[in-house]
């Protein structure tokens, strides 16, 4: 990345008489910028065989994962500009001189298209100028694909909005730096306009297309539109320049509430697709109490909502501040009602509060912290699990798991330690290959269950030490017992 930096010849910031660096430089740079997991970093550009101006390159296709949701969002990369290349690449144009002369040619040069045209060359997305009013947008799309991506990468809208989100990014940099160095601020704004209206095109274009199940996109440009916005209520001029800025802001606005109406209206579609996926009667009897691959889905949407609204948290959409904390919200009450009413799938209770603390703890982990519901979850798992063995050693009511539980044993001549190891061994057997995923809460319940179960047997055979003749041999003893649930939840 340095190499290629050093490679663009210093320019003057004043003097607009030294040539301009060859077409495409920046355009390469920028090409050497990938967005992979909505991470900003280096991408196989260069070395696909395809660099150069060619606007033939693929990027890498895992911008976005097949389900359209990935662990890290690009609106993380408008966070903070100054940890990422693209401010390096900025500042290298702004210190060349080269953005203070294209706001000169727009206005200057005699075609503005045309000067647009070559800024937006350089920031690899001259083809947004491409979309044409009248026709679909997904014949628009598909033209930009045939067009701009001849070698058919297999996710070529992802590439489309990766290529987007770079250049959207540059352009709020370039603006930014620009006003504060150029007296004409009227100049800046109407360039400004025109860069973004023409990048603004696109999001038209692609939001139908979009809420075709790439949620993590949308959520993406929201951030970015929602960025710009603040970005120009920043900006101070004269009355005609601070005019076009809130032209620029009224622009955004729009373009944000169609985005969040589409991310909306594709998490309600979202919630129909997991009521109606047949999978959860399928798998659920089988998966021993695992995590849910829906579960792992609707968590992932909820953190990519999550990533979007932290990046627009200084954001002067109006709607935004309650808009995505209200839908992260309700999307996480929904998955708490839906993984409640999934679970009467199982027939056996023990394995649906397993099944409920291993969701309900995933959830927490990555999503919400500490939950209640895990507590619960653990305790009732425990009860319906565990409680017989215990409650076998006593005649009279017991206190287990905060539970009373009354024991009504029929006298015979079976002892309560011959019933409490043979529920024990029962227990033990049905969930030996019961699945914790999550090593630091198999570890606690496997303490949990220890400690009151082990620990209550010992403690009646050392109040009872007539009972230890029916601890005939060292399978029986509470050590042993101990080691054996070591064993449990490995799935």
């Amino acid at each position: 990345m340095a190499e290629r930096l050093a490679a663009v010849p210093e320019l003057s910031t004043t003097s607009f008489t030294v040539p301009s660096p060859p077409r495409g430089s920046y355009r390469d740079l920028i090409r050497s910028v990938g967005v992979s997991g909505g991470l900003v970093r280096p991408s196989p550009y260069s070395q696909s065989g395809h660099s150069g101006s060619s606007g033939n390159s693929t990027a890498s296709s895992s911008y976005l994962s097949n389900s359209g949701i990935s662990s890290r969002s690009a609106s993380d990369a408008t966070t903070d500009f100054g940890a990422n290349e693209l401010t390096v690449i900025t500042h290298r144009m702004f210190s060349d001189g080269y953005i203070e002369r294209m706001v000169q040619a727009f206005e200057s040069g005699g075609d503005p298209s045309r000067e647009l045209e070559k800024w937006l060359f350089e920031l690899d997305v001259e083809w947004v100028l491409q979309v044409r009013e009248g026709h679909g947008p997904r014949r628009q799309l598909q033209f930009l694909f045939q067009v701009q991506l001849p070698y058919k990468s297999a996710s070529w809208l992802q590439e489309l909005v990766g290529r987007w989100i770079l250049a959207f990014i540059i352009i709020l940099v370039s603006i930014e730096k620009v006003a504060f160095t150029v007296q004409d601020m009227p100049t800046v704004a109407r360039f400004g306009k025109a860069s973004i209206s023409a990048m603004l095109v696109f999001v038209d274009a692609v939001i139908p297309v979009l809420k075709e199940g790439k949620l993590q996109a949308m959520l993406d440009m929201y951030a970015c539109v929602s960025r710009a916005s603040y970005y120009f209520t920043t900006l101070v001029g004269s009355p005609e320049a601070h005019s076009i800025f809130n032209e620029i802001d009224g622009l955004l606005e729009i373009r944000g509430n169609m985005l969040s109406e589409a991310i909306s209206s594709t998490m309600e579609e979202v919630r129909t697709l997991m009521e109606d996926d047949d999978s959860w009667a399928i798998e659920l009897p089988r998966g021993g109490g695992d995590v849910h691959r829906n579960t792992r889905c609707m968590v992932d949407y909820i953190v990519s909502m999550k990533k979007a609204r932290a990046s627009t948290h200084n954001t002067a959409l109006s709607h935004d501040p309650v808009y995505l904390d209200g839908l992260i919200d309700d999307t996480m009450d929904y998955l708490k009602d839906l993984l409640l009413r999934k679970s009467e799938l199982f027939f056996d209770p023990r394995l649906r509060y397993l099944f409920l603390l291993n969701n309900s703890y995933f959830v927490a982990q990555v999503v919400s912290g500490p939950s209640p519901e895990c507590e619960k979850y653990m305790d009732c798992h425990l009860d319906v699990s565990w409680g017989n063995a215990v409650s076998s050693l006593y005649c009279k009511p017991k206190s287990i798991f905060g539970t009373t539980l009354l024991c009504c044993w029929k006298w015979d001549n079976t002892s309560s330690v011959a019933k409490f190891q043979s529920a024990f061994h029962k227990t033990y057997q049905a969930q030996r290959f019961w699945k914790v995923p999550d090593p630091q809460l198999r570890c606690t319940l496997r303490k949990i269950i220890t400690k009151r179960i082990v620990s209550a047997y010992r403690n009646y055979l050392e109040e009872h030490p007539e009972q230890q003749k029916y601890v005939i041999d060292g399978n029986s003893s509470p050590e042993c017992l101990e080691e054996l649930l070591t064993e449990l939840f490995e799935g």
